[in-house]
């Protein structure tokens, strides 16, 4: 903007009001959007709308639904981010939950798989499609809406509730799924109960519109508007603004990436990970998720405060570093404290499959030869394995060979070899250690999270500030944090090391470590990308 542009003040009431009504909002957007995870972690949406006959394959393909509404929000940040910068901040995000929530409650309508065939998956993926446009737009219009109504020195603090508001849609499909799961019989939540949450936005939706209609326009926008200094075209101009493309490089593969695979491997990684690969029992490990997200929040908002005092870059660089050096400990500490027993069954009689080729492609109905069918069985048990090449197919468990291949076969040598797949539910004591380490990588979450929102607002000039913040946010978490689960669960899948999917975390962060430190600094406050 222009020198002699002013910029209204807001009243402290109404800077409250716009941060209350804006993280809630983001509260129940990011609710709308997690809702279908949540239930893809339980098999409950693989089953329903992608059967295949084989369980992987449908918490493959149920995977693969949750990223394609990531894939399109780049294209919703395109969409309402011209919108946002060309008509206003207020109005923008309006139509953006409105869109969600509609999308959202459509999910809980449409019928099985069972029921109207292969329209099933393709009316979700429509819906999810939906659900990534409005996510697009949701966003970047939020975290704009208080940076530019934040007073000068707190807008990491104000800002950091938006972040907050992310992990609160998380816990709120958490809560929401076991409130329901707890007020219903089982055979009534299999059936149709589960839809129950996705019906629910409407109410939110409801809620939220009556709040965001009460707030008034961003201060920064209605001086750009009065002073005629809107964008004429914000997506050309984010393009060809001079330096700006650099900015929007940084903010996708040094902010943007970086931070979304911390945040959903604390998240979601972490619940697949207790509910399948160590067998706790699935509302135990919603619960641990959940209560771990309750209270990682402090931490959201401790560094996005602090990072008004030492600046934006530093939280998040140290964030990445400890990332790199602490997320396979946290996860083998995990896994020895949610199942001990399955644990010491790994150490104690390794699997070792081998035979002429081995080849095992997660997609298919059938394998291609009887060492495939045996990687799939272990894939399906969630029981690590090792591959190896030999003449003929053999498998040993604690180095003793298994001599009946078939499933019951396969069980009873795991049974043999101290395998208990049936659900647990850990002791108190591990309880509080599962705890700890989700509270560790929340705190990882808040330490490069937190202070973004502030960070992406100041990086881009006001005029272009909606679709420049936009863009490369939603490409970074669309494309590298959104796929995250597809990908991870692939991997594990392929190697049979349940800990393998953890390598996609630690090169995505490792690229973001290298960008961030090399091209963002800061001088006296201010953003500067070298």
């Amino acid at each position: 903007m222009d020198a002699s542009t002013t910029v209204e003040t807001p009243a402290p009431k109404d800077v409250r009001l716009v941060i209350t009504a804006s993280a809630l909002g983001t509260v129940f957007e990011w609710y709308d959007f997690f809702i279908y995870g949540t239930l893809a972690a339980s098999g409950i949406i693989g089953r329903t709308f992608f059967p295949a006959g084989n369980e992987v394959v449908q918490t493959l393909l149920a995977w693969a639904g949750f990223a394609v509404g990531f894939g399109f929000r780049p294209l919703g940040a395109v969409l309402f981010g011209y919108l946002g910068d060309r008509l206003g901040r207020k109005y923008t995000f309006l139509v953006t939950i409105t869109l969600m929530g509609v999308a959202t409650a459509g999910v809980g309508l449409v019928p099985s798989a069972a029921v109207i065939g292969m329209a099933a998956p393709v009316v979700i993926i429509l819906l999810r499609i939906a659900q990534g446009l409005a996510l697009g737009g949701e966003y970047g219009g939020a975290a704009i809406y208080v940076a530019e109504h934040s007073p000068p020195g707190k807008s990491g603090f104000y800002t950091s509730f938006i972040q907050a508001g992310v992990v609160g849609g998380f816990i709120l499909s958490l809560a929401v799924v076991l409130s329901f799961k707890g007020l219903l019989p089982s055979a009534t939540w299999d059936a149709w109960g589960w839809r129950l949450p996705f019906l629910f936005s409407i109410l939110l939706l409801a809620v939220s519109l009556w709040m965001r209609l009460k707030l008034s326009e961003s201060p920064v926008f209605k001086a750009m508007r009065a002073a005629g200094e809107r964008a004429a075209n914000p997506i050309v101009e984010s393009f060809t603004y001079p330096g700006n493309m650099k900015r929007m490089l940084v903010a996708l593969f040094g902010i943007a990436a970086g931070l979304t695979v911390i945040w959903y491997t604390a998240m979601f990684t972490v619940l697949s990970f207790l509910q399948t690969t160590m067998r706790v029992d699935e509302t135990v490990a919603q619960l641990l998720t959940g209560t771990g997200a309750l209270f990682g929040l402090v931490f959201f908002i401790y560094f996005g405060r602090l990072s008004d005092r030492v600046g934006r870059k530093t939280p998040i660089v140290i964030g990445y570093v400890l990332t790199l050096l602490l997320l396979f400990p946290i996860f083998w500490f995990m896994a020895s404290a949610a199942n001990p027993g399955l644990a010491r069954a790994a150490q104690r009689a390794p699997v070792i499959v081998s035979g002429p080729h081995c080849a095992y492609s997660p997609f298919a109905k059938t394998q291609a030869d009887a060492c495939g069918r045996l990687l799939d069985y272990f894939s399906k048990k969630g029981v690590a394995y090792t591959k190896m090449v030999s003449p003929v197919t053999i498998v040993s468990v604690g180095g003793e060979p298994v001599g009946d291949l078939s499933d019951a076969g396969l069980d009873a040598a795991l049974s043999r070899g101290g395998y208990n797949l049936t659900k647990v539910v850990p002791t108190t004591a591990n309880l509080a250690l599962i705890l700890m380490a989700i509270l560790t990588m929340s705190a990882l979450s808040g330490l490069t999270y937190g202070p973004v929102a502030a960070l992406l607002s100041e990086m881009f000039p006001p005029a272009i500030r909606y679709s420049s913040l936009s863009i490369p946010y939603h490409l970074g978490t669309g494309y590298f944090g959104g796929f995250l689960p597809f990908i991870s669960q692939y991997i594990v899948a392929r190697t049979g090391d349940p800990f393998s999917g953890l390598w996609y975390t630690m090169a995505v962060v490792a690229m973001a470590l290298v960008v961030t430190a090399l091209w963002l600094r800061e001088e006296k406050g201010r953003v500067v990308i070298d």
